[in-house]
């Protein structure tokens, strides 16, 4: 299978380490890519009665398991706001797999905390998501994987990135090293 936008790994999928298209929209390029990656993500998180951001969520909450998030907390370090995240949540509480708990330094607070049935639920859906990660490793490639990880992850740590377009520091070292890496980074 041939791309005029460079070459392919063996499955497929474009390689990552062309050039890219200063004509494309990055925006429309990353949801796509975004939307293709959920399906497989959420296909593959199905057996386990997860979506792919719940799955998320749930492995968030476990990650802060010893110094519970507000739900702003939450929201920010999952780059979403805080309605969005509230319509992922409710389903989670229904199923009684997330719950919220005062603070024991503020009980103004509430902290959002995975029941026992959500700990067993995420350890379930940890092998189908490792699964997907494989399966998107062998599509892509595990260094390039590697590298586009740091790339967006760059990218969504980078807050001044939803600032204006002349705002200095858009991008992190980290993401400039990884363009590099790709062999994406002009200079």
């Amino acid at each position: 299978m041939s791309s005029a936008g460079g070459a392919q790994t063996e499955s497929g999928v474009p390689n990552l380490s062309r050039s890219i298209n200063s004509g494309a929209c990055n925006c429309t390029a990353m949801r796509k890519a975004s939307r293709r990656v959920s399906q497989m993500y959420d296909a593959a998180l199905a057996p386990a009665g997860l979506k792919a951001t719940q799955f998320a969520i749930l492995s968030e909450i476990d990650r802060r398991a010893d110094d519970p998030a507000t739900m702003r907390e939450l929201a920010d370090a999952l780059v979403m706001d805080r309605s969005t995240l509230g319509q992922n949540l409710r389903p989670l509480e229904r199923d009684r797999l997330v719950a919220w708990e005062p603070s024991d330094a503020d009980g103004r607070r509430k902290l959002v905390v995975l029941t026992k049935k959500g700990r067993a639920k995420r350890i379930h859906a940890r092998s189908l998501w490792l699964a997907a990660q494989e399966r998107f490793e062998r599509a892509v490639g595990a260094a390039e994987a590697a590298a586009l990880r740091d790339i967006l992850l760059g990218i969504a740590a980078n807050s001044e990135i939803t600032g204006s377009p002349g705002d200095a520091g858009m991008y992190s070292a980290q993401a400039t090293q990884s363009r590099k890496a790709l062999g994406g980074h002009r200079e």
